[in-house]
């Protein structure tokens, strides 16, 4: 082979690579200097891009900016925190004045009974509220209200579900599917933990028969990373009838789903009541906040009085920031907002229409791809062992649990890359989250971002034939 035919060679020398790295010096140099003080430059998996990440200098709406001055449309979404879009003006009026009021009391405070009627005016089964840091603290704090309330010590996850990177977590989301421990997680965390199949009701109905150690099933109630693979309808209210048949905890993760799925989040999207659920992102209002609620007799354990009255031991739980004033005035406004105005409505409309333009562009370049999701929140898949679709009729409960959960990376890369260079910002699973600022106007965009992204990787041999 010629040096000639290895510089055309597109795999090698990546035109997509070459164009993203012209646009976006400013984040070349911020990440060259980040190598040298955090792991791999970043302080968020979900960070890591290959040559590196964008840099962003500001945001507004459902836009935001990079250090070199591209202008981006987000569907990050801060992490699908942000359904209001970025700089919402009266949550940051909110956070102004509470920031001027004082960062941190080492006390109560009264913006804190505030945030916590604000849930529970969305949250009917929020009975009692206890704050944290985030989402991986209220889940963690989860599992052990219900290990204490039960007096069992096993956890039920259903495999590619994720619940924060604390130790009873970390296997059985995106590797590890066995249950083996994870580097750095003791076999014995491992072995208290039971990992079923996605929709496999009889799966979960073995393991709750066969276990008596189960405490508690806990899910992402839409399915794994916001319904990337999804669950029945039938399914998780199987769940329910289960969990109160043993006598085990039913556990909501509604870190990504509470408030977005619906304005009670996916708990009143199905009509089922759980005995705990943890929220973050959205509940404080894009800022660092979380919670974990439910039944008064569960969160009980975390009473000094109705402990000492019944004789058992308190469960601890200090943190400096636990409902921070700051956060707690985010959180208050975001909910208002929410529970006030159609926002919902409106971030699931416009995801809508996001997902049908790219399933009818895919069906017009005759790319095996589809777009799917539900409400406010969108997915690709890259159909993996390329099999005949149309992209306009996929049905992802058709698709198995590899194709939807191991899509190839190498491509994910490129495509990411290619809609940063026609100035759209996606999520790492080629997904995202729309907000109720995002407009017609870009949808249209993105869809035309898409079309020439779509373009350039089939230039360098990245579509399927």
């Amino acid at each position: 082979m010629s040096s000639a035919t290895v510089l055309e060679d597109p795999r090698i020398n990546s035109r997509i690579v070459t164009a993203y790295r012209q646009k976006t010096p400013g984040s070349a140099d911020l990440s060259a200097q980040a190598q040298d003080l955090m792991p791999s430059g970043i302080a968020h998996d979900a960070r890591h891009v290959d040559p590196y990440g964008v840099y962003i200098a500001r945001a507004q709406g459902p836009h935001k900016w990079d250090v070199d001055g591209n202008k981006y449309i987000d569907y990050f979404g801060g992490h699908g925190a942000l359904i209001l879009g970025h700089g919402h003006p009266k949550v940051a009026a909110a956070i102004a004045a509470a920031a001027s009021d004082g960062s941190q009391f080492g006390a109560s405070h009264p913006r804190e009974i505030g945030w916590a009627k604000a849930i529970q005016r969305l949250i009917p089964s929020a009975e009692r509220v206890r704050f944290t840091s985030s989402g991986t603290e209220a889940t963690l704090m989860g599992v052990r209200l219900a290990r204490a309330f039960t007096g069992k010590g096993t956890i039920l996850r259903l495999k590619g579900h994720f619940h924060g990177w604390h130790d009873h977590m970390a296997a059985g989301y995106s590797n590890h599917f066995d249950g083996t421990p994870t580097p750095g997680v003791i076999q014995g965390i491992a072995d208290k933990t039971v990992l079923c199949m996605p929709n496999d009701t009889a799966g979960v109905t073995a393991a709750l028969e066969t276990n008596k150690d189960i405490a508690v099933v806990i899910l992402e109630p839409t399915g794994s990373s916001f319904g990337q693979l999804p669950l029945t309808d039938e399914f998780v209210h199987a769940l329910r009838e289960l969990t109160t048949k043993h006598g085990v905890i039913l556990m909501f993760d509604e870190v990504v789903t509470g408030f977005r799925t619906s304005k009670g989040g996916a708990q009143m999207h199905y009509g089922i009541t759980p005995d705990l659920s943890s929220f973050a992102k959205i509940v404080a209002g894009g800022m660092p906040g979380a919670a974990i609620t439910g039944r008064k007799d569960i969160l009980d354990l975390l009473d000094f009085k109705v402990s000492a009255a019944l004789g058992r031991e308190k469960i601890g739980h200090p943190g400096t920031f636990n409902a921070n004033p700051i956060s707690a005035a985010a959180g208050i406004a975001a909910l208002t907002i929410i529970a006030e105005t159609p926002v919902n409505e409106t971030a699931d409309a416009v995801c809508g229409d996001l997902r049908a333009k790219l399933n009818e562009l895919l069906a017009a370049e005759r790319v095996p791809w589809a777009a799917y999701g539900t409400t406010s929140g969108f997915h690709l898949f890259l159909n993996p062992q390329n099999r005949a679709i149309d992209p306009r009729q996929f049905d992802p409960f058709a698709a198995s649990f590899e194709e939807l959960k191991s899509p190839p990376q190498h491509t994910i890369n490129r495509m990411r890359l290619a809609m940063l260079v026609n100035g759209v910002d996606l999520n790492p699973r080629l997904g995202g989250f729309t907000s109720c600022t995002h407009t017609t106007a870009d949808i249209d965009a993105t869809v035309a971002a898409f079309k020439e992204s779509l373009h350039m990787l089939r230039a360098e041999n990245e579509l399927p034939a």
